[in-house]
């Protein structure tokens, strides 16, 4: 089993490019617009849908070297395989972190599956081994945590706010969270 860092970026501080075309590649900008983030987006030839949902950020072109150089994370989807191999090449030899979508070997991180309920943010992953794992249960967690637990975690986020204003400290806090999550029976 190979060894896993998870970590959330803030697209604000990153960054970020997607490279190509078809369904996946249209499914993965949407995952990294709805995150907040504005990638330069790059499909020598895209649909309609694609080129609509990247407006602006859409160049009718692979990247070039210069361009490259102005990105921090690069995902790769629906290239052939021998571009998809040169521009992760090129990613890592300038410290750009790659994904190529269903390639491990040409991966420096895999992209889990999201649920995502206003700020409330849950994933799975499963190291790229099985995307079809990880897509049943995400669709689990889905029906488990509806979208009104994006309401839910804003009165907990205001509690916690109130308390902190009030003077409380982390235990305190956290025991008063607990609390009104079980008095509100929102977890089995």
């Amino acid at each position: 089993m190979a060894a896993v860092i998870p970590i959330a970026l803030d697209p604000t501080h990153v960054r970020i490019a997607l490279v190509g075309q078809g369904p996946l590649a249209k499914r993965r900008l949407a995952q990294l617009l709805d995150g907040g983030a504005a990638p330069a987006v790059y499909s020598p030839a895209p649909d309609e849908e694609l080129a609509t949902l990247a407006g602006t950020a859409l160049r009718r072109a692979l990247p070039s070297l210069a361009e490259l150089d102005n990105v921090q994370v690069l995902f790769v989807v629906g290239v052939d395989d021998p571009v998809a191999e040169t521009l992760a090449r090129q990613a890592r030899s300038r410290n750009i972190l790659v994904n190529v979508e269903d390639v491990i070997p040409l991966c420096d991180f895999h992209a889990p599956s999201v649920i995502r309920r206003g700020d409330l943010l849950m994933t799975v992953s499963t190291g790229g081994r099985s995307p079809a794992l990880a897509q049943v249960l995400r669709e689990r967690l889905e029906m488990l945590f509806p979208a009104v637990w994006a309401d839910r975690l804003a009165e907990l986020a205001a509690l916690r706010d109130r308390l902190r204003a009030a003077g409380a400290k982390g235990p305190e806090v956290l025991r008063a969270c607990r609390d009104l999550i079980a008095a509100k029976g929102w977890l089995p």
